[in-house]
């Protein structure tokens, strides 16, 4: 499992770097850049690996399993403390190599939001990392401060695009851009009703279909659209998969660039989960007719 998450990484990266070198500015007085001794696409794997193996806390994974099991894997390992301020280098390359590998989508795609909360509700007025960048929300379980993870996945439990923004953004927002490269039929609770947004993404050839609110009037469907309805618990089984499996939800985070590495390297860390959350759409179809 590490030594395949390894070359796709490496792969990328070699692939990456020497385009990303060309938009850099020379510095002034010709000093030159130097390497640490462990590289970005080593850095990467880490990262991920940690979601994968089940440790709650990173710095434990790093001293407890890395520098012990991983030893020989890593030859040059830096101390947990270097290797800190290494990760902010990687959150681009990591972003990207993520959204590589996002699945183009079959034609039912599922949308959803989760709230990522940074701190205790009691804890807000003390909260000072995230001050600036986090906010409140609201969310079908209450009131949180933080952060929404977006996410758009298919049928098989893939995922399509995601998005991250501030706890306080309406969940139509980032719509448009989450569904740049999906068609066909997407499913969203009654937290998406828009007929705007509806418009707009008909244009774009996605059939934009929400559940309803209890005092809004009933829409003509088609049984597999309303089933389909009834089966947006997927994505929140991707959610809980992401939150509980690959901690990518918890408050001890002292910079917001090492919070975001946290999330994507969750999110590639279930984008290579051999099992994921699947809908099987034979049966679905055998009985709907």
């Amino acid at each position: 499992m590490l030594t395949r998450l390894f070359c796709a990484i490496d792969d990328f990266c070699q692939d990456f770097h020497p385009e990303w070198n060309k938009t850099l500015l020379t510095p002034k007085g010709g000093h030159r850049r130097r390497h640490s001794g462990l590289g970005d696409s080593e850095i990467m794997t880490i990262l991920v690996h940690y979601h994968q193996v089940g440790y709650r806390t990173f710095k434990w994974y790093y001293e407890r399993h890395v520098k012990v099991f991983l030893k020989g894997h890593f030859p040059q390992l830096p101390s947990y403390q270097r290797f800190i301020e290494l990760m902010p280098r990687v959150l681009l390359p990591l972003t990207l190599f993520m959204q590589q590998r996002c699945e183009t989508g079959r034609g039912i795609a599922f949308i959803d939001s989760t709230p990522l909360k940074v701190c205790e509700n009691l804890r807000i007025p003390r909260h000072h990392t995230f001050r600036k960048d986090a906010g409140r929300g609201k969310s079908s379980t209450g009131w949180f401060y933080g952060f929404k993870l977006h996410l758009v996945v298919d049928d098989c439990g893939n995922i399509l695009s995601f998005a991250i923004t501030s706890g306080n953004t309406d969940d139509r927002k980032p719509v448009p851009t989450l569904l740049k490269k999906v068609v066909g039929k997407v499913f969203g609770d009654r937290g998406y009703i828009s007929k705007a947004l509806t418009e707009s993404l008909a244009e774009q050839g996605v059939e934009w279909i929400t559940s309803l609110k209890k005092n809004m009037k009933p829409v003509a469907r088609d049984t597999f659209d309303t089933l389909m309805l009834r089966k947006r618990s997927i994505i929140e089984t991707i959610n809980d998969q992401l939150k509980n499996i690959s901690q990518i939800e918890h408050s001890r985070h002292r910079s917001l660039t090492n919070y975001m590495i946290n999330i994507i390297a969750g999110l590639v860390s279930y984008a290579y989960q051999d099992k994921k959350p699947a809908l099987d759409l034979k049966t679905s179809a055998l009985v709907v007719i």
